[in-house]
């Protein structure tokens, strides 16, 4: 639900293109670029690993794993740079319901179900939305982040008007403590990071008040062009993916090593305990990787159409598909 802006001296990896290691002495690999929706975190250590073990390369493909900044990865790849990108149901959703939309599809899903939801400091005993009730909410101005406190406060007895919404300030979860009460957690993340630090929370997920609300979050993301046009590079590409992420399930400890090696700035036991949990989280409820539904993107849809959020629901076929995966 963050949006990020792609520094123009790292797009030119991408368009000056690049080759690595090959199959073979003979064979020039196909430069990949893959843009991140924001800095490198446990959400992303499938592609790490894949680099590092050598997935992409034995696919014929040098990929280049950009590292974002400020703005919507949904503009980037409708408009050609980068081939593959990391964003959201609900930005894809945006981007396909726009006056002019954009030629993009989701080609799979990162997690099975959405793993955010509002944290709140515990010596608070905020427990349910409707003790949200004369608290500081603290976000980033998202409507969407809007419409979903009030439908969640409301379908629990709160009034939101009761509820005084700021924009964050950067300060983190520490803050918690004392001038802000509620924040947006990915708990993979934040909410690791929160218990690590000594700053208890009392957790409430998004998906158990609403289901609709647990819709994919983060989702790859491809132009319509690439898949019409090179259906066999973003299989290769999804092939490669769904190993590095079946070793992050299976190897949680050294997939955490290999993403440290990347983004050194990052302690290792947050980075570890944080790919432990998402090791049980990336295939939930399913024994293929990256796998969508038609009904969680119907649901969500129904959900924004119902908040005012766009105007009407969007078919999910047009928004996704599966057909790219590995069976």
């Amino acid at each position: 639900m963050k949006r990020f802006l792609i520094p123009a001296i790292l797009l030119a990896i991408f368009l000056a293109g690049c080759t690595g290691q090959t199959p073979s002495a003979e064979t020039e690999n196909t430069p990949v670029t893959l843009v991140l929706d924001y800095v490198p975190n446990t959400n992303h250590t499938g592609f790490y690993v894949a680099q590092e073990k050598g997935y992409f390369a034995e696919e014929g493909l040098d990929v280049s794993i950009i590292e974002p900044a400020d703005a919507a990865v949904t503009t980037l790849i409708a408009a050609g740079q980068g081939t593959f990108g990391i964003s959201y149901q609900e930005d894809v959703t945006y981007a396909l319901s726009a006056e002019d939309p954009l030629p993009i599809r989701a080609i799979a899903t990162i997690i099975q179900h959405n793993t955010s939801g509002f944290a709140s400091y515990q010596e608070k005993g905020i427990t349910r939305p409707a003790d949200f009730e004369g608290k500081v909410y603290a976000g980033w101005g998202s409507p969407s982040e809007e419409a979903v406190i009030k439908a969640v406060m409301t379908a629990d007895g709160g009034d939101f008007d009761k509820l005084t919404v700021v924009t964050s300030d950067g300060s983190g979860y520490a803050a918690l403590k004392d001038r802000v009460d509620i924040m947006w957690f990915f708990w993979a993340w934040d909410g690791i990071a929160s218990q690590l630090s000594g700053v208890p929370v009392n957790y409430i997920e998004l998906r158990q008040f609403d289901q609709r609300l647990d819709y994919y979050t983060p989702v790859i993301i491809a132009n319509k062009e690439t898949l019409q046009n090179q259906p066999e590079l973003t299989k290769k590409f999804l092939r490669a993916t769904a190993r590095g992420y079946q070793f992050c399930i299976e190897n949680p400890q050294e997939a955490a090593a290999i993403l440290q090696s990347h983004v050194t700035q990052y302690n290792l036991d947050m980075l570890t305990k944080s790919q432990e949990y998402l090791a049980n989280k990336y295939m939930e409820d399913t024994d293929r990787w990256g796998v969508m539904k038609d009904s969680v993107w119907a649901n969500y849809t129904e959900f924004m159409v119902e908040n005012g959020l766009i105007q009407e629901a969007i078919a999910p076929e047009d928004c996704y598909t599966n057909e790219f995966l590995p069976e």
